[in-house]
């Protein structure tokens, strides 16, 4: 006697949708890493030159080398700029992309939990079937080996009818 879940339908449209958000989640998660490595190239790229801009300054250098790394250097820090604000949208997205999966993920528990408790139902119900068929089996096995063989019908003096 199986039923079906009459909210079947509803699980799997939940778990495709779940599916779903978690494709989203890691094209989000890529964004934010690749999102951070470019910073932080950027960021050591510019320690690199303003290191090199240093040395150069001790062992004495003209204006116009100056102005080429000071301006370098600003062009650098004006790229790092948008590169950071771009780590806090991907973060801020990738946040959302969170809990998006986690709703979903949730609402797919709370159907998949309904499910459990359907299948549930159906088992004992089965059982139930199957044991009051057993019962009425072993009854009537019962009824039928009593009526066949009586062992006290036999001791039992005959009743005169009448």
């Amino acid at each position: 006697m199986a039923s079906n879940f009459p909210l079947q339908s509803l699980l799997d449209l939940s778990q495709l949708h779940l599916d779903e958000a978690a494709r989203e989640l890691g094209k989000l998660i890529a964004g934010e890493q690749e999102a951070s490595k470019r910073l932080s190239m950027l960021v050591q790229y510019r320690e690199e030159y303003h290191a090199r801009f240093l040395a150069q300054a001790k062992s004495g250098i003209g204006l116009g080398e100056w102005s080429n790394y000071t301006h370098f250097l600003a062009r650098i820090d004006d790229a790092i700029v948008p590169a950071a604000l771009a780590v806090t949208q991907t973060q801020q997205q990738t946040l959302a992309g969170q809990q998006n999966w986690m709703g979903k993920h949730g609402r797919v528990r709370a159907f998949g939990t309904l499910a459990d408790r359907h299948q549930s139902h159906v088992d004992s119900q089965e059982q139930r079937t199957e044991q009051k068929a057993s019962d009425e089996h072993g009854a009537r096995r019962h009824g039928a080996m009593e009526s066949e063989w009586n062992p006290f019908r036999m001791l039992a003096p005959a009743l005169p009818t009448g």
